[in-house]
């Protein structure tokens, strides 16, 4: 009885084969190069191409503490996949961090950003990145680095994920956290640019209920370019602020809005009381509670409902604190005031 021989070739199988496309891969490293170069600092020493990013600490720190924050964008993905819209997303994953390290009174120097896909679409990936680089133009820091990783399976077609994390500095005497705080103080708001990054898994539910044309006219604009509008980003006008006068207290307004954000940066036994109505709601929060007859509750707990960043200081400072920022570009409010806080109260209320 005889038998065939093994066949002993084998087709030979590569990475490529496997669903990851190096040369993709270098060819995006060469696209944003240019973006990277736009953002950085002299205190950049080595940046993108290397294992690791060095950054020589700025000389004009005299004691200085080194603050981090990390984020992502959240289900805002979601519509950019959607509306296959992704030139802002990367200003929005740099904005979560920077203003949330700003809060504390630290300067911004660096960005790393981890961009995540089954298969790289390097138009894509470039629009994405280059948002990333105007977010840090935006901010002045620098983007010294990141991770583009291309894994197959693991990511439906045309999506992706984003993350990116900032590292600051601030003097350690002239850390912000709060505990200066009194009754008295004033409560500023600084105008947002609509939802920012927060509260979009409710908001896609909202658009799929209405059966809005994402590019219909809402106020002038079209109303995808509206609910993607990229966060606002306050770096600038507030280091100038704090080294201008003396700021007590910060708080950026995300995930858990105005109810939850404010009292993190309060002192035990004081109230934040905002008045309602005392700054400009945007349309896109009011047509957002329309669609789902959402309580005015759940909107100051969800959305930033027109205030991205607070910012407390003493009466007597917020008239100059008020027209400094506004000098700078910002929309600015008197929105509230500290108060003793009543037995059983939140730290945060809302009040017609």
């Amino acid at each position: 009885m005889s038998t065939n021989p093994q066949n002993t070739e084998q087709t030979s199988i590569n990475y490529r084969d496997a669903g990851v496309d190096m040369e993709a891969g270098d060819a995006l490293i060469e696209q944003i190069k240019p973006y990277a170069k736009r953002t950085m600092r002299p205190e950049v020493l080595a940046g993108i191409g290397g294992f690791g990013s060095l950054f020589e600490m700025p000389k004009k720190f005299k004691n200085p503490v080194l603050v981090s924050g990390t984020d992502g964008v959240g289900t805002k993905l979601k519509l950019a996949f959607q509306l296959d819209k992704h030139d802002t997303v990367g200003i929005d994953l740099v904005a979560m961090s920077v203003n949330d390290i700003l809060v504390q009174g630290a300067e911004p120097l660096f960005f790393l950003d981890y961009f995540a896909c089954g298969k790289l679409e390097v138009g894509t990936a470039a629009a994405v990145i280059n948002g990333i680089a105007q977010g840090c133009e935006q901010s002045g820091c620098a983007l010294v680095g990141g991770e583009t990783a291309e894994m197959p399976g693991m990511y439906p077609a045309g999506e992706y994920d984003l993350a990116g994390f900032a590292v600051g500095c601030v003097d350690k005497e002239n850390i912000i956290n709060g505990t200066t705080i009194a009754a008295g103080d004033v409560v500023l708001g600084l105008a947002s640019s609509g939802a920012h990054s927060n509260g979009y898994s409710l908001i896609r539910k909202l658009i799929e209920k209405s059966g809005i044309d994402m590019a219909s006219d809402f106020h002038g604009k079209p109303f995808k370019d509206v609910v993607m509008a990229p966060t606002r980003i306050y770096v600038k006008p507030l280091l100038q602020l704090i080294g201008a006068m003396p700021v007590k207290g910060m708080a950026h307004i995300t995930g858990g809005g105005l109810t939850e954000n404010v009292p993190r940066v309060l002192p035990a036994g004081l109230t934040a009381e905002i008045k309602q109505g005392s700054w400009a709601m945007p349309p896109l929060f009011t047509w957002l509670q329309k669609q789902g007859n959402v309580t005015d509750t759940e909107m100051h707990r969800t959305f930033n409902c027109g205030i991205g960043m607070v910012v407390i200081m003493s009466a007597e400072s917020s008239p100059a604190a008020k027209k400094l920022l506004e000098a700078a570009g910002e929309t600015v409010a008197i929105i509230g005031a500290i108060r003793a806080q009543k037995a059983g109260e939140a730290p945060t209320v809302v009040v017609k």
